[in-house]
């Protein structure tokens, strides 16, 4: 079983406006076989606050995108699969703007994540 986090991603508002209203999730599955992920994204204030449960099935070789409602002053995602090659799956995390405009603060990809 692995489990991956964002850690906590402050998002509070500059100018009255967040940085980040949308977090956009990649998921891709570079395994031969499908497997599972379990996404929960919390709301992070003086609690921590489940918003977002979902279970999600890849196929071999498949890339998925979600979009989720970010439009919050904290936020955390945090990632499961008891699959064996949970090495296989690659998971990236985008703050966007309402515009669609990426918020390079507020990404985070496999490869810059220490283990």
């Amino acid at each position: 079983m692995a489990i991956l986090s964002t850690g906590p991603i402050e998002n509070n508002p500059v100018s009255g406006v967040r940085p980040t209203q949308q977090v956009t999730i990649k998921l891709a599955n570079r395994a031969a076989d499908s497997l599972t992920v379990s996404v929960q994204g919390y709301v992070l204030s003086t609690t921590r606050t489940l918003y977002v449960s979902e279970v999600i099935s890849i196929a071999p070789n498949e890339a998925l995108t979600r979009n989720y409602f970010a439009d919050l002053d904290a936020y955390e995602f945090v990632f499961e699969t008891n699959t064996e090659g949970a090495e296989q799956v690659g998971i990236s995390v985008w703050g966007k703007q309402a515009s669609g405009q990426l918020v390079d603060a507020h990404r985070v990809v496999e490869h810059e994540k220490n283990s």
